[in-house]
């Protein structure tokens, strides 16, 4: 169950990734997956989607990998 403020349960996973969460899905240094993060936001908000600078859309982020 969703709590207040937009939160989500510990059962749920959350909307947005952030760098660590990108680096173990990668593989790679943390420096690298801010750097993935900069790059899908950029195509985001080229789609006049809003982003937040050091997350990334967990469902654009994977379909990203879907290559």
């Amino acid at each position: 169950m969703a709590e207040a403020g937009g939160m989500v349960a510990d059962n749920q996973q959350r909307y947005m990734m952030d760098a660590p969460e990108v680096a173990a899905a990668l593989g790679c240094k943390i420096g690298l997956a801010y750097k993935i993060i900069r790059q899908c936001n950029e195509e985001l908000q080229a789609m006049g989607k809003i982003t937040i600078r050091g997350k990334v859309n967990r469902k654009y982020f994977k379909s990203k990998l879907e290559v």
